[in-house]
């Protein structure tokens, strides 16, 4: 068995864990990560082309300088490789006035102080008239909102770790993390390392590695879709930017339009959804009456332009939390932790990451994340 010392130890690298790695070795810690796939897979809930990106995110007001922070980050590193991480495109937030994403958005941007403006029921339907709206509709647009690539900022995030000096072990399975003696041990089939401290970033195998989190892994398809006059370009994502759009019963689609790349990516929210499975038996199968019928009814009546049925679909996960919000934090003397992406996390992983290193380093944090604390539950 080999062995090996480092200061800290990462384990996962998807969104939270590639980010940690990257700054922890931006700030010279000797780092290793570990991740049990290849850098990039699709087999855990940081994959595919994008996700969508927010500045004024409904969620919370303080997701806001997170976002802004993963904003600036990205843009540092694209500088350095000429790569673009986030198309700033801008997103609506529709539904009735006092809905989740209009509110919610609202809200978030008084507090952060985020540029968004409002659009009546009439200026909606003029600018985006793709959209079948309800007669109380209005919306909040973003305009710093848009879109962030998954797997290749994932990729970038490595590469950058480890030019500035991290070690990496992916195809690699963590099967223990010790934390009986006064450091840590994080053991594999192939090698053991022992360090200072371990920042554990699993996704929806999270609540397997560190016991007792309330963590609800859930089977979570993308979709993606075309326009049925495939010569029309009011589906190009610069003419049908991201969204997030509530219905008055509670359901809602959000998603975003296309380019040379992508199609027209659409998904439901408030559907029938399979939670707590063991992340190792995933059905990876797509199911047409379970999987697709409900959100292609949605998109038929919602954007009618839009083919209801999908052209391309492959299976995700997300991590619920009970709130919604992120478990971001210490939970021991040498164990950090980021999880419970509850549907949102990629385009805060940046941020995440840095609140990550500064958590290990002892570094003052640089905007409260009290609300993201893991010992609140």
């Amino acid at each position: 068995m080999q062995s090996l010392r480092a200061d800290v130890v990462v384990v996962g690298l998807g969104a939270f864990g590639s980010a940690a790695l990257w700054r922890l070795a931006a700030r010279g810690v000797d780092v290793v990560g570990i991740e049990r796939q290849g850098i990039g897979h699709p087999f855990g809930s940081s994959h595919g082309s994008t996700r969508l990106f927010r500045v004024a995110c409904m969620e919370h007001p303080g997701l806001t300088p997170i976002a802004q922070k993963s904003l600036q980050l990205w843009t540092e590193l694209g500088e350095r490789t000429g790569e673009v991480y986030v198309r700033q495109t801008g997103s609506l937030n529709v539904g009735a006035p006092d809905s989740h994403p209009v509110s919610g958005a609202r809200r978030a941007a008084a507090e952060a102080g985020a540029s968004t403006a409002e659009l009546s029921h009439d200026e909606l339907t003029s600018r985006f008239p793709q959209y079948h709206v309800a007669g109380e509709d209005v919306a909040v647009w973003d305009p710093g909102a848009g879109i962030c690539y998954a797997e290749p900022t994932v990729r970038a995030h490595v590469a950058e770790a480890q030019r500035l000096g991290a070690t990496v072990f992916p195809h690699t399975m963590v099967t223990t993390i010790d934390l009986s003696s006064g450091s840590v041990t994080v053991r594999t089939p192939t090698i053991d390392i022992q360090a200072e401290q371990v920042v554990v970033c699993a996704g929806a195998w999270l609540g397997k590695l560190v016991p007792g989190l309330p963590l609800s892994p859930r089977r979570t398809p993308l979709f993606w879709f075309q326009p049925k006059d495939l010569a029309s370009d009011a589906f190009r994502l610069e003419n049908f930017p991201s969204f997030i759009w509530e219905f008055p019963d509670g359901r809602g689609l959000w998603g975003h339009g296309s380019d040379e790349d992508f199609g027209v990516k659409v998904g439901l929210d408030g559907a029938k959804r399979s939670r707590d499975f063991d992340p190792d038996e995933l059905d990876r199968y797509i199911h047409p009456r379970e999987d697709i019928a409900e959100l292609a009814a949605a998109i038929a009546s919602s954007f009618p332009d839009l083919d209801p049925e999908p052209v391309k679909v492959i299976p995700c996960m997300v991590t619920d939390s009970p709130d919604g919000q992120f478990l971001v934090g210490r939970r021991d003397e040498r164990l950090v932790i980021a999880g419970g992406d509850s549907g949102h996390g990629f385009k805060h992983c940046a941020g995440i990451g840095e609140l990550l290193a500064q958590l290990t380093t002892k570094e003052a944090p640089y905007t409260d994340a009290s609300f993201v604390d893991p010992m609140r539950y």
